[in-house]
């Protein structure tokens, strides 16, 4: 199968464009046992874990930002190179610095499928080096006193996705299966589904206690609360928009309805606008995958 570049890969390209033209401001949020949780202005949320057994990086942000990433790390570390780095899913702006720190020697950990479709990506050194070691279900790191567990959630945000679960320190990054506070990109081109996403958040909620650390993919430090808020937005949303399709409705038809209107204020942002978010639900419903939603304008 050949991958063919997705919107989203369109507009990762566009961030990392404005990425490359400017110095990143990075914003670490010391969390428990040594993990840092490592934000910026562009690309997802980065889990930092340090100690004397080296470093490991969950996720390392967008095509040509690896210089700032390593410098960013080493404000936090004093060293910025990372033993392993572990992709939680294939995106750019997730899998961006693998080649950067490749190159430094880092050894880069992902899913099969993140393997897989970026190797078949016609713009494969745009998204990132492809990962050395890959996995299945499941894969267990033992190092700085930590057990950190990466667990694979099929058809969720793609095919390929992995929470990622810090089990001394209680800290959980759920990639891109999160979005805090904002409407979920989910990327039906990519392997993804609605069920397979609300499963995936069902999954962060049984690992998540009362007290655990939550890093999303995108959007603030967040808790089990936060998770269950996103479960409950997406199923309310998924049960106005699926009776439409079931009518007959065209997706033209259903966006001029503006039927998630209630949903607007609080879920709506940049990327995946209300707009989007009718057409994710709708071309899900509809069982098409290979429209992606992105292809709605949010204007």
């Amino acid at each position: 199968m050949k991958f063919i570049l997705t919107t989203a890969g369109a507009l990762v390209f566009a961030a990392t464009a404005s990425a490359q033209d400017r110095e990143l401001t990075f914003e670490p949020t010391e969390l428990r046992g040594g993990i840092v949780m490592l934000t910026t202005g562009a690309g997802g949320n980065m889990g930092v874990l340090t100690g004397d057994d080296g470093i490991l990086l969950v996720d390392d942000l967008l095509p040509g930002t690896g210089s700032q990433v390593e410098a960013a790390i080493a404000d936090i570390a004093g060293e910025g190179v990372p033993r392993f780095i572990l992709n939680t899913h294939y995106h750019g702006d997730h899998t961006g610095s693998n080649d950067h720190f490749h190159a430094e020697g880092s050894t880069i950990v992902a899913h099969h499928n993140i393997r897989t479709r970026l190797a078949a990506s016609d713009e494969q050194n745009a998204y990132g080096f492809l990962p050395v070691l890959t996995f299945g279900e499941d894969i267990h790191f033992h190092m700085n006193g930590e057990t950190v567990r990466a667990v694979h959630v099929p058809s969720a945000h793609t095919d390929g996705d992995a929470l990622v679960y810090f089990e001394t320190a209680d800290v959980l990054h759920m990639g891109d299966t999160l979005f805090s506070g904002l409407f979920p990109f989910i990327d039906l081109t990519g392997g993804g589904t609605v069920d397979g996403y609300l499963d995936a958040m069902e999954t962060g909620l049984r690992i998540a206690g009362p007290e655990t650390q939550v890093i999303p993919g995108h959007g603030p430090l967040s808790t089990r609360e936060d998770i269950q808020a996103s479960i409950d937005m997406v199923r309310a949303a998924r049960a106005i928009i699926a009776p439409l399709v079931e009518a007959g409705m065209s997706l033209e038809e259903v966006q001029a309805a503006n039927p998630l209107a209630d949903f607007h204020d609080d879920w709506n942002w940049g990327f995946i606008c209300t707009p989007r978010m009718v057409a994710t639900l709708y071309l899900d419903a509809a069982g098409d995958a290979e429209t992606s939603p992105l292809a709605t304008s949010c204007n």
